[in-house]
């Protein structure tokens, strides 16, 4: 019976757990190549480790060597072993943080050449004076890592979007779902990936698509997108009043002017001489949020529209001449460039039918192919001018993807892609430095053997 219960607990648990609408795997690929890059950052930073005063007795002799005044000695460490490692997780705003820094450091000898007015005193005291420099270096090593980690590393992180806007309209959550999941090989994490109006802050959509599954191991990152992303786009533009347009006048073609006075010439000789040399007007509103569909033969998006037909003569309300439906299918091609996910749409089958009747219907006909014509020449590029623009993928700054390849599944795609450096962790950081994070002196910062600070 308590493994029943358990067992429905965890049936419940999951029922509820939100799916990702992106997914990220970073391969050992990628992982060996941050791996190098990190180490180049840390040797930089443990060159910034100064060795404090020296003071000590030996014998009747007493010794404070400060600066270094008198003297000079050039030293070098020898047979050094670090050992570190990094615990990623989730911080409370839905952000990928550094949580924790492991460190086993020591350096089991020091080498030492003296110089200078007091050379002879040096060398008299030389393995003094190197036992207490390897002592105070393997103090140090360690909260120079923690800290290189928690505070530095972690600047680098914050630049990584959680919320943003996407333009005027809308923004972007990627909020992690749940703590990095680290294997032998991958790193995986789990994003939010929804869309929301910035007018509409706390406005969120449900999650009902399938889960995108991340297999691939070539590349060096694969990011995964399903049906759910892109669907809370189009649904958040929606709810933002962005998807119609309006044709008023001299914004109407001229040949598809003449053609839709030509095709309801008989509803406006009826109208008053005021009214029939009124400027015309072409409304088209989408009617419900567009919806995409991927496909292993690709992705396409479905949408549904009003179109209306009117008269506006001036001072005067508007004379509707007819009212329509359109039914168009997109195809969507998706590329990363840089660090943008882009979309390119591509208008591929339409059709128009009319609202009262079938016989309307058929007299729309001489109106497909103009219809399409406008919506291929001057509707089309207005919707991949803002689809081009890209949306940001939950990336550090200074690096971007190249090399990207798209594969579609059922329910969902998966770019990969390999990384390139624009520009160095220490450019980075230092650029996002918070105010006084300088590594900690030896006294004040966790010993060595704080593996679990």
């Amino acid at each position: 019976m308590a493994l029943f219960g358990a067992l429905f607990l965890a049936l419940l648990a999951g029922a509820h757990a939100e799916l990702p609408g992106c997914k990220i795997r970073i391969t050992s690929k990628a992982l060996e190549l941050v791996k190098q890059e990190g180490l180049r950052f840390l040797e930089q930073e443990l060159e910034t480790i100064t060795i404090p005063d020296l003071r000590g007795r030996e014998g009747h002799f007493y010794y404070n060597i400060s600066d270094y005044d008198g003297g000079y000695i050039n030293a070098s460490a020898e047979g050094a072993t670090i050992r570190t490692a990094l615990q990623l997780s989730r911080d409370p705003t839905g952000r990928i943080k550094v949580s924790n820094v492991s460190c086993q450091a020591s350096v089991s000898r020091m080498r030492a050449d003296f110089g200078g007015t007091f050379k002879k005193v040096y060398e008299f005291l030389s393995t003094f004076i190197t036992s207490g420099m390897r002592f105070l270096l393997n103090q140090q090593i360690c909260p120079v890592l923690y800290h290189a980690g928690t505070v530095l590393l972690n600047s680098l992180l914050d630049t990584v979007p959680v919320r943003s806007s996407v333009d005027e309209l809308v923004g972007i959550d990627y909020s992690l779902l749940k703590d990095p999941a680290a294997s032998t090989s991958n790193l995986d994490m789990d994003f939010r990936g929804a869309f929301f109006p910035l007018t509409e802050g706390n406005w969120s959509l449900p999650n009902r698509a399938v889960e995108p599954q991340l297999q691939e191991e070539e590349r060096m990152v694969y990011v995964a997108f399903s049906e759910f992303f892109f669907d809370s786009a189009m649904e958040s533009y929606f709810q933002a009043g962005a998807l119609q347009l309006s044709l008023v006048g001299d914004k109407v073609p001229h040949d598809l002017d003449m053609l839709l006075r030509a095709t309801y010439f008989g509803s406006i000789v009826l109208l008053s001489p005021a009214v029939i040399d009124s400027p015309l007007k072409l409304e088209l509103r989408v009617m419900a949020p567009p919806r995409c569909t991927i496909k292993p033969s690709g992705t396409t998006v479905s949408v549904t529209a009003s179109v209306t037909i009117a008269l506006v003569p001036t001072d005067q309300p508007e004379v509707r001449l007819s009212s329509m439906t359109m039914d168009a299918r997109l195809s969507a091609k998706m590329a990363l460039r840089g660090k943008a996910l882009r979309t390119q749409l591509d208008l591929r089958r339409f059709r128009i039918y009319s609202n009262q009747s079938a016989l309307e219907s058929l007299a729309l006909i001489p109106l497909q192919a103009p219809l399409k014509t406008l919506l291929q020449i001057g509707v089309m590029p207005m919707l991949n001018e803002r689809t081009w623009r890209g949306v940001q993928i939950p990336l550090p700054e200074g690096i971007n993807f190249v090399h990207e390849v798209v594969t579609n599944h059922a329910g969902f795609l998966t770019i990969g892609a390999d990384l390139h450096f624009s520009k160095g962790l220490r450019e980075v950081i230092e650029k996002n430095r918070p105010a006084d994070t300088r590594a900690p002196r030896a006294s004040g910062a966790p010993p060595p053997s704080t593996a679990d600070v």
